[in-house]
């Protein structure tokens, strides 16, 4: 079995304000959801085990673009959220952070014995890869998070995190169940760092293949294999660079989505109402919900969505934030009913945005682009972990932007 990627990011502390982990919460559900509704359980997972994806997944609830407790608010948001609709969606987040993540074996025989799952089999599988990461391959960094994430039919994926004792980074780990044999089947790919030490061997009395899969590792030389995994890198510093997005598909989203009359589209009827500013939101959300694995290179993009607690690149929108809430949780609503037809249209959005992009040519400062989201943000009740946006001097000029 292989890690399916692992993500470098910087140590971060302080706590998440409740008026954004609310929201968190409600729109994680609601992308869970749809992404259930479009394409199962299995998708769900296989998302969450990709890093790239996991991080623009946490962009675009607004969080902090880059650091380390992103892991923490997105999994702990989800957990809250997800637990209690188990049952209906088909699946169960264990584990956590600190003392929570020792109670994951007892959580997943829980799960176990309420979906008819093998619980052993489950506990085993957390507590090996948590010992991989942890304790088989020495790279200085000592979890202190650990999330299992299984479905009904008993796949899982993990996400787990682990603290630098020196640098100030942290490091994040996923793990996926697709394809998984025996746990022996492959080495493990490894991980992409400077050795830290010698690599020490698990041993396990009566597991065997532990001790096979471990030693396998141990005989992988980790620059042969670097590239073989996703690994996701993100910088120190808070501001947003042109060189962390791709200009050409923010570009044409912010033209779609500002500038292009949308009534001309007889798809986006639906969304009639729904003012640019939202409809820029709900795009991105459409585009974590149904855009494919090349389109979460560029993280730090999903920001445009709903901004970041820090005010990087601008302050929390809360009435864009929960319009974008309101309409994706009536779409999913009436899907139940057997009416689909909002959710198309959402998806549709992200269909326009990609047909915008293939002769899109942006000629725009993304700097100006944030500076307006900035001064725009006291209309829309901008919020950051430090206050309220204020308005802005009307003695000082606005900015006009052009797209074209």
């Amino acid at each position: 079995m292989k890690r399916s990627g692992t993500a470098d990011l910087p140590l971060h502390y302080g706590k998440v304000p409740a008026w954004l982990y609310e929201r968190m919460s409600a729109l994680g559900l609601s992308i869970v959801e749809a992404i259930l509704t479009e394409y199962g359980k299995d998708e769900v997972l296989r998302r969450l085990s990709d890093p790239f994806w996991f991080q623009s997944f946490g962009a675009v609830l607004g969080m902090d673009w880059h650091s380390s407790g992103i892991t923490t608010s997105v999994m702990g948001a989800l957990k809250r959220a997800i637990n209690p609709n188990s049952t209906s969606l088909g699946l169960y987040i264990c584990g956590g952070k600190g003392k929570l993540s020792k109670e994951t074996p007892m959580e997943l025989l829980r799960v176990a014995d309420h979906a008819g799952l093998a619980g052993q089999e489950l506990v085993r599988a957390s507590k090996l890869t948590a010992k991989v990461d942890n304790t088989a391959i020495q790279d200085g960094y000592q979890l202190y998070l650990h999330n299992f994430i299984v479905s009904d039919k008993g796949n899982w994926t993990v996400v787990q995190q682990g603290m630098h004792d020196h640098d100030g980074t942290a490091r994040r780990y996923h793990w996926h169940s697709e394809q998984l044999k025996s746990f022996i089947d492959e080495p493990h790919t490894g991980i992409n760092g400077i050795s830290q030490g010698r690599i020490l061997n698990l041993t396990a009395s009566g597991a065997s293949s532990n001790r096979q899969g471990i030693l396998a590792i141990a005989k992988t030389d980790p620059a042969k294999t670097i590239q073989e995994f996703a690994h996701l890198i993100m910088p120190k510093r808070h501001d947003i660079q042109s060189s962390d997005v791709d200009l050409k598909r923010l570009g044409a989203l912010l033209y779609v989505t500002r500038e292009l009359q949308t009534d001309n589209f007889e798809e986006l009827l639906l969304l009639k109402g729904v003012g640019p500013r939202t409809m820029q939101s709900l795009a991105l959300v459409s585009e974590v919900i149904h855009g494919g694995s090349a389109r979460f290179q560029d993280p730090a993009r999903f920001l445009f969505a709903h901004g970041g607690k820090d005010g990087h690149p601008f302050p929390v929108p809360i009435t864009i934030y929960d319009n974008s809430i309101a309409v994706l949780r009536k779409g999913i609503e009436k899907s139940k009913l057997g009416q689909s037809d909002k959710l198309r249209t959402i998806n549709k959005l992200h269909q326009i945005v990609l047909q915008a992009e293939a002769n899109f040519n942006p000629q725009f400062d993304i700097q100006e682009i944030i500076e307006q989201e900035r001064r725009d943000s006291w209309k829309y009740e901008g919020r950051t972990v430090m206050g309220k946006a204020q308005k802005p001097d009307p003695n000082k000029p606005g900015i006009q932007l052009s797209l074209f």
